[in-house]
């Protein structure tokens, strides 16, 4: 080869060796793009604070936006952090109220969930490439699935949510846990939809056994002396205290009429006894007299009813044995004078409502409110001729679940009253022995008890063939008619 040929061959070799080169790192250019450009699979969120990843979309020349968003899940006041390979240029939240974007560094989003409900979220990046994001912000229900089931661990119930809504499932025991469960969930979430199952209730008729026994005694104990001297003797006078019918000076006036004067003169003698009381004691030597009061009362009331009750499945029922007694009312008009007295009655006697219940499980929920009234007349009112009776009541209100025959009893509603009165004349009266002559005392006992026994059934209606028969009477209303037998026209 000649010396020309040398440095063209050499030329030559270098032109290839940097054509290589080039074709080289473009190869390895168009591998870092494709890399670049790969999709990057998402995080999945945490509890608290999670990461999502964008994939970016295909390089275009026109911008294009994603055609399947990508759903986001997260709970009211929780936060979730979007992850770019690209830069952000902008985003876009619909709705603010529901959930906020902010843009933390070129490359991330972070997302917080504000109030229940469904937003829209966009991001643009520098080749104006678009991703759309679809946010779904619900109650954060796991506190309160944890409470619920820590509350009624043998409860299967379900806590779901859509948007703003919780939604319950499952099956509860009974419907008053059910109700418990709901009202739980209402203190926590605006709107709760409950589809929770509760066993049928049994249906059926429930009978009412009640016993009243009441017991009312009474003991009044009276003493006093009125020591009075009749007229007659020297000394005219009466020592009373008062108490039990004391006797009563009598002033004896006279007039004397003439024709033309009158004259009067006055005559002081003599005494009025009122009452003898019911011991009467007279010395005619001594010209002394006396009247005792001495008393001693025992009295006794017994009220026993057994009515007895039926009605159906949480209906209420009552029962009245008794009656009314009238008493004034005055009516009073617009203008404040008084238009009349109007006649009222008010209801009194033994009085029974309840309201029972048959729950699932076979037990009878019963709500009752027996009561026994009566008329008092030791406390009425006299107002302008008429004599208003108190009434004296005693009324005992309870719940309680009990089983098809069992009975329970309410005792103990006891009123002991006394109420006693003494009267003396000072120093002659606190005399030992001699004294009790010029003293008089009035005690009045009484002990009142009441016993309610109740015992609910559950019963079936009879058949025709089970009426039990009537009572029979030993004597007839109406004589019975002969029978007569109608033959029809035409019949042999």
């Amino acid at each position: 080869m000649s010396e020309y040929c040398k440095p063209r061959n050499l030329i030559c070799k270098t032109g290839l060796m940097f054509f290589a080169v080039v074709l080289v790192a473009g190869a390895v250019a168009r591998r870092q793009q494709t890399a670049a450009l790969a999709p990057v699979p998402p995080v999945a969120p945490a509890a608290r604070a999670s990461a999502a990843a964008i994939p970016p979309a295909a390089p275009a020349d026109p911008p294009q936006t994603s055609e399947a968003p990508q759903t986001l899940h997260l709970m009211v006041g929780r936060s979730l952090v979007l992850s770019s390979p690209t830069r952000i240029k902008r985003i876009s939240v619909a709705d603010p109220s529901i959930a906020d974007a902010i843009v933390v560094s070129p490359t991330q989003v972070l997302v917080n969930g504000k109030a229940p409900g469904g937003v829209s979220l966009l991001l643009w990046d520098d080749s104006e490439q678009s991703q759309v994001f679809e946010v779904s912000v619900d109650i954060d229900i796991l506190s309160l699935s944890e409470k619920i089931h820590e509350v009624f661990p043998n409860e299967p119930v379900q806590i779901e949510t859509s948007k703003d809504s919780v939604i319950l499932s499952g099956h509860a025991s009974s419907a008053a846990i059910a109700e418990k469960i709901l009202d739980v969930v209402k203190n926590a979430a605006p709107k709760v939809t409950s589809l929770i199952q509760t066993p049928a209730t049994q249906p059926g008729e429930i009978l009412l056994e009640v016993k009243f026994a009441e017991v009312d005694r009474s003991a009044v104990s009276q003493f006093g002396v009125n020591i009075l001297s009749l007229p007659g003797s020297k000394n005219i006078g009466s020592i009373s205290t008062q108490q039990f019918g004391p006797p009563s000076l009598v002033t004896n006036t006279t007039t004397t009429a003439a024709a033309t004067t009158t004259s009067s003169s006055t005559l002081n003698g003599g005494f009025t006894v009122s009452s003898l009381l019911n011991i009467f004691l007279y010395r005619p030597d001594l010209n002394l007299a006396g009247t005792i009061q001495a008393l001693q009362e025992q009295n006794i009331l017994q009220i026993l009813a057994e009515p007895n009750l039926l009605t159906a499945s949480g209906k209420d029922a009552s029962f009245l044995a008794g009656g009314q007694f009238p008493y004034p009312v005055l009516q009073a008009t617009q203008s404040g004078g008084a238009s009349g007295i109007t006649i009222q009655f008010k209801e009194y006697g033994v009085r029974l409502n309840f309201t029972p219940t048959i729950q699932p499980d076979g037990l009878i929920h019963l709500k009752v409110a027996p009561e026994v009234s009566s008329l008092d007349f030791t406390n009425a009112v006299t107002l302008q001729g008429f004599t208003i009776p108190a009434l004296s009541t005693r009324r005992v209100e309870s719940e309680m679940d009990l089983r098809d025959g069992q009975t329970f009893a309410i005792a103990g509603l006891i009123d002991n009253q006394v109420q006693s009165q003494l009267s003396k004349i000072p120093g002659i009266g606190d005399i030992p022995i001699l004294g009790k002559l010029f003293q008089s005392h009035s005690s009045t006992k009484s002990k009142d008890e009441l016993l309610i026994i109740v015992t609910p059934r559950i019963v079936q209606p009879l058949s025709p063939n089970e009426v039990p028969p009537g009572p029979s009477f030993p004597i007839p209303f109406l004589a019975p008619t002969a029978a007569t037998q109608a033959t029809a026209p035409g019949a042999k």
